[in-house]
């Protein structure tokens, strides 16, 4: 078992990723870590910074930051960083709308460039692979040719039921059309996710309703693992709150995805005050559509990761109520910070929050039932405490030690079995 070394690869690093890659390293199965921009401010140096004006020297470092990632002990990380650059230049100066890339540029051009490099150049000395979804297809079709072992993670939910939720928003919500990404996929995308899907040997998906969504697609349940994400207790923790106004969070991409204009319309009507509803992320949704509600909003844009623990505790509640997710990790940081939310059964929320206890669960398109909780929150001080107290609980528990532990054993179980 000790022979066994298996590569990662994730094109932007995200906390899930990075967990996997420390868990094998751990294990001593990591053999090498592929990415685009992996930055370690423990070695990497950057001398012409300071020659920069500083608001840009302070943009760079802080788009850095979010990139860091440091191989664990024993494994190597190899990067291919020029397309991801210019996916975040064209992102940066809004020339990637202009050129027709969206608000984040052409991501699928650097996800299918990475699977093609590793394809190509990193399938030496290993038995197994694990990718995610989108980066995977021409690096499976490789290893199979190669008797390697495919592991594929799938953090959200399968793009058929998430093209059919998608497609309805877009029908019951034509001005938002352009903003739900899944309804207008091109086919190339498609038929690479059906072979990521085909090719892999094993599909790690973080709840059972993006399992459940993979069953409906034909897939055999007992090709799939569900190991719930983990709470990052140690860098969220809660903190005293500074006033005593009522304040709702959304955090993350503020867009109809994530439901984040039946928000908008619950938090209109019910009127709240003293209260503030705050939006914290990069704006998904069409030019000018969050100006008609500047009056009763307070939006900031995306934020560096680690501010993030201000502005949860700076809230009561959040609310996510997501059409697409797979288990959101903004849900399991404001559980580690002590906050309670309130969200859908399409966060994947079941596995971790039991409804009533560490929040509310409410069903997606339901403003009513957003307006109910929220109006509940909102007259409830003391009984919502406890339930952040309860979500703090829950957090402690679903670790990411707890994550990397059931993952680790997982694979090794998988490559026994394989090696037999």
């Amino acid at each position: 078992m000790l022979n066994f070394r298996i590569s990662l690869i994730h094109p932007t690093g995200n906390p899930f990723a990075r967990n996997a890659a420390i868990a094998f390293g751990e294990a001593n199965l990591l053999h090498e870590i592929i990415t685009s921009i992996a930055y370690n401010p423990q070695k990497t140096t950057l001398p012409y910074l300071n020659l920069l004006p500083k608001s840009i020297k302070n943009k760079i470092v802080s788009e850095l930051g979010r990139r860091t990632w440091i191989p664990p002990k024993g494994a190597t990380i190899h990067t291919y960083p020029s397309k991801e650059i210019l996916r975040i230049a064209l992102a940066k100066t809004k020339l990637s709308r202009f050129l027709g890339f969206g608000s984040q540029g052409p991501v699928d051009w650097v996800y299918a460039s990475l699977d093609r490099q590793v394809a190509q150049h990193h399938l030496d000395g290993i038995q197994a692979v694990y990718a995610y979804e989108d980066g995977a297809a021409e690096t499976f079709q490789a290893a199979k040719q190669r008797d390697i072992f495919c592991l594929y993670d799938l953090p959200i939910l399968f793009y058929r039921a998430s093209r059919e939720i998608q497609e309805s928003e877009a029908q019951r919500f034509p001005e938002l059309a352009a903003s739900l990404q899944a309804a207008k996929e091109p086919t190339w995308k498609i038929e690479r996710k059906e072979q990521e899907i085909q090719l892999a040997d094993r599909i790690f998906v973080p709840s059972s309703f993006v399992q459940k969504s993979l069953i409906d697609a034909g897939i055999k349940a007992d090709k799939i693992s569900v190991i719930p994400f983990g709470a990052p207790i140690d860098y969220f923790l809660p903190k005293p709150k500074q006033d005593n106004i009522f304040r709702a969070l959304f955090i993350g991409r503020v867009g109809p995805r994530k439901g984040a204009h039946y928000l908008l319309q619950a938090w209109q009507e019910l009127k709240l005050s003293p209260a503030e509803l705050l939006l914290v992320g990069i704006n998904e949704f069409p030019p000018n559509y969050l100006e008609q509600y500047t009056d009763i909003i307070r939006y900031i844009p995306s934020v560096p990761h680690s501010l993030l623990n201000n502005y949860y505790n700076s809230g009561n509640v959040l609310v996510l109520p997501t059409l697409v997710e797979g288990l959101p990790l903004v849900i399991l940081e404001a559980m580690a910070c002590g906050i309670p939310v309130i969200t859908t059964p399409n966060a994947g929320i079941y596995d971790i929050i039991t409804n009533g206890v560490e929040g509310f669960i409410v069903p997606i398109r339901d403003v009513e039932s957003l307006k109910e909780k929220l109006d509940w929150c909102y007259r409830h001080p003391q009984e919502l405490a406890e339930m952040g107290l309860a979500a703090r609980r829950k957090a402690e528990y679903l670790t990411w030690k707890l994550y990397q532990k059931q993952l680790v054993e997982q694979v090794q179980k998988l490559l026994q079995n394989y090696s037999k």
